[in-house]
């Protein structure tokens, strides 16, 4: 079967906050006094430039600034870079531009200049509007000034804004669990990712774990949060993602699709479809920023090859957290599989009431959605047995 080259985007990794959470496993770090920001920029371009060819002529279909704090940069920084994709690679008609911001390092001018510079959809970490949790959470916000981070992002234009919240909080219940996503949901933002805090190796929480909320309760939340959203017209299309009609984030929808994504920064990962060598390739970037920047000149990354015996589990590990799944052509065309490669497993899901009955797409039933990890391991079983 024949590798097809999905859409195509950009992450872009900004690698400095102003503090590094306890819950925090991403490649962040407490910024400098001074961050190198022209440096930083150098850099960024310069593995643009190194990475033209994996475009394979196709145009960004989207841009994510993540992090770290994003925010911490100028907007001339931002426009610089994304000045530099679109006339490099070029954008699509409907290209979504989106930038993480984080409510203490934001004001309306900035906001303004982000607009701008092209940015046309802004996510702000505010986690949770509770003062007592944010300050368990290591947060430098306050309540007061996460609701003004929104209000300033929609003065300064933005009409597609996403607030992350967490729930599953240390001594939280379902009630104050309900009570962030009403102020989510009074804010009138158009996405929300609503997700569960988890304990992750290499945190402060990791050596001196919180004591958070059993799995009853947290079964509980999520089904309490899940209808509260979907009564006010936020669709559940991913597992911790919602959305008013059409306001969908495509570069996560991208990731999920299992498309192509070129990462560029300290710590960034790239999944890239070569087309003439019929391969499958995942790209990885120095995390360390002192180190990413000694070699800004040369856009290095080390790339390691997706071989055939993973490739299902990958797949599914992406595309089944879509709530509406995948068309099943997309299979063959970004696995380079054939079908019956997985037709086993997945008959055997459809018995269990895991999987559709579908011939046309592969999704999850109501039960598989929520026992995604079962269907999973049937691939990781698969694979170890490959």
């Amino acid at each position: 079967m024949t590798l097809r080259p999905p859409p195509l985007a950009m992450y872009i990794h900004i690698p400095w906050c102003s503090k590094k959470c306890p819950y925090c496993d991403f490649n962040s770090h407490e910024s400098p006094r001074k961050i190198p920001e022209k440096e930083y920029v150098d850099a960024l371009i310069a593995d643009i430039k190194n990475d033209l060819h994996l475009a394979q002529g196709r145009k960004l279909s989207s841009l994510f600034f993540g992090g770290g704090t994003p925010s911490l940069f100028t907007g001339s920084s931002i426009s610089t870079v994304i000045k530099c994709a679109e006339k490099l690679i070029g954008f699509t008609d409907d290209v979504e531009i989106t930038l993480e911001a984080n409510p203490e390092s934001v004001n309306l001018q900035k906001f303004q200049d982000f607009c701008k510079a092209g940015v046309n959809r802004i996510s702000i970490g505010i986690q949770t509007f509770n003062d007592q949790q944010l300050n368990l959470l290591g947060r430098l916000h306050s309540s007061y000034s996460a609701t003004k981070a929104i209000e300033i992002a929609r003065s300064a234009g933005f009409n597609r804004i996403n607030i992350d919240l967490m729930h599953g909080l240390k001594e939280q219940n379902v009630s104050n669990a309900l009570k962030d996503l009403q102020f989510a949901i009074s804010s009138e933002v158009e996405h929300i990712s609503w997700y569960q805090l988890t304990i992750e190796k290499n945190t402060k929480f990791f050596n001196d774990p919180p004591k958070l909320p059993d799995c009853r309760l947290i079964s509980e939340i999520q089904d309490h949060g899940c209808q509260l959203l979907a009564r006010y017209g936020y669709e559940q299309y991913e597992i911790s993602s919602f959305a008013k009609q059409r306001k969908r984030c495509t570069h996560n929808q991208n990731y999920w699709e299992f498309g192509d994504y070129i990462g560029i920064g300290a710590g960034a990962h790239g999944k890239i479809t070569l087309n003439h060598e019929q391969t499958l390739l995942r790209t990885f970037r120095t995390r360390q920023p002192n180190d990413y920047l000694k070699h800004k000149n040369r856009g290095e990354k080390k790339s390691i090859v997706v071989e055939v015996p993973q490739r299902p589990l990958e797949f599914m590990m992406n595309v089944l957290r879509l709530k509406n799944g995948v068309p099943l052509k997309y299979f063959p065309e970004r696995t380079g599989l054939q079908e019956s490669y997985i037709s086993k497993i997945v008959t055997n899901l459809k018995k269990e009431g895991l999987l559709v009955d579908t011939e046309t797409q592969l999704l999850t039933t109501s039960l598989g959605f929520r026992f995604l990890d079962t269907i999973l391991d049937r691939f990781v079983r698969s694979h170890g047995e490959s």
